[in-house]
């Protein structure tokens, strides 16, 4: 009986293929939504650091009503140009003056919109409460509630922005696109240098070349996305070089890291770029503040090159004075073990490869004298 060649012979199989791609494609979205979902549906600020100025006989008051409810930790200052100073190195997100009338609000929008929003809501709620606990004193004594207080009441604080956002990057979402625009250009450049290098032989010069070129290629990409920043204009002056180090490391660590994962264990490391994507963007900070995820999360998105590389960026382009030594050492470990990873695995492999013919000769040589021996009687 002839079959014909494009009917598969086994129909059940291909049921059976059919319907485990259907189950496995359900738990994988069952898996990634309950994910997403997890680290960023509703995203609130734990343990915000955020600072205040008041009076001695009011500082333990104020605090205990910033830190309520655990989404901020309060810092007093001696006075608002200290606490606007420790707002430009990061040391905390925004901070009340109660020593004013009104009280006076200093966020860094540029630290994150999300921040900045809950400091504006929170931080009127409680110089509103201060304010009705005065007119509730003042009432309590029989006296008049004067008609400034009243006012205080409906007025919300003074508030000024000591780090804003350019006026073209109104949300703050460019972080996570440039560092998305990275991770893309170094992930396809780490995989097309394994398949283009997988056509040579390995070598400790191969692998110097292949680490050259992705030296290169991180500097090309830097500067690629550099200039798009600038046409979009969310490049503050003055950051330029910072951010072309900030660019050319993220680069360098996420090309590196997927290039010696592939190095090692084959095609199968260019996974490593995309978990970068699926796991790693969500908890990098560049959308939802570090300070605005769950506890674990938080500390796994900022290990990772895309969470440490949206720090960065981050404070390269708007708070220069901040330190940035653990995102650093973060990006410099993924870049230098991917590296080391190259190096090693090309020079290991050619090392084999000289031996299994060194004893490829030797068999060769000795087989004729084999040969030539004479009979054993």
């Amino acid at each position: 009986m002839s079959t014909d060649p494009d009917r598969p012979s086994r129909p059940w199989l291909l049921r059976w293929a059919v319907l485990g791609l259907i189950v496995a494609g359900g738990v994988i979205q069952i898996v990634m939504s309950a994910y997403y979902l997890s680290v960023a549906h509703a995203p609130q600020p734990h343990d915000l650091p955020v600072g205040f100025v008041a009076a001695p006989a009011d500082a333990a008051k104020v605090q205990a009503a910033i830190d309520k409810g655990g989404q901020f930790a309060a810092q007093p200052y001696p006075s608002a140009d200290a606490m606007i100073a420790a707002i430009r190195t990061k040391d905390i997100f925004g901070g009340l003056d109660v020593t004013t009338t009104p009280p006076h609000l200093y966020v860094a929008s540029a630290a994150g919109t999300a921040a900045s929003n809950a400091l504006k809501t929170a931080f009127t709620s409680v110089t509103q409460q201060q304010t009705a606990d005065r007119v509730q004193q003042l009432s309590a004594a029989g006296q008049p509630v004067p008609p400034a207080t009243v006012q205080q009441l409906t007025t919300p604080p003074a508030i000024t922005d000591v780090v804003a956002l350019p006026p073209d990057d109104r949300t703050g979402a460019s972080i996570g696109l440039l560092v998305q625009a990275l991770a893309i250009g170094a992930t396809v450049a780490s995989i097309g240098l394994g398949r283009i290098g997988a056509r040579t032989r390995p070598s400790l010069l191969r692998g110097v070349g292949h680490t050259a070129t992705l030296l290169v290629y991180a500097a090309a990409s830097a500067a690629a996305v550099l200039g798009a920043a600038h046409a979009f204009g969310v490049v503050p002056a003055g950051t330029d070089s910072h951010l072309f180090r900030a660019f050319l490391l993220v680069s360098v660590a996420i090309t590196g890291s997927v290039a010696g994962l592939v190095a090692l264990i084959g095609a199968a490391g260019s996974f490593l770029g995309t978990a970068y994507f699926v796991v790693g963007v969500p908890i990098s900070g560049a959308t939802v503040l570090p300070e605005f995820l769950p506890p674990v999360a938080r500390v796994l998105g900022q290990v990772l090159p895309t969470g440490a590389g949206a720090t960065l960026v981050r404070d390269s382009l708007y708070f220069p004075a901040a330190p940035v030594t653990q995102p650093m050492i973060v990006l410099s470990l993924y870049a230098g073990v991917g590296i080391l990873l190259v190096l090693i695995t090309n020079a290991l492999a050619n090392r084999s490869r000289r031996v299994s013919l060194l004893r490829l000769t030797a068999d060769a040589e000795e087989e004729p004298a084999r040969e030539d021996a004479p009979a054993s009687p």
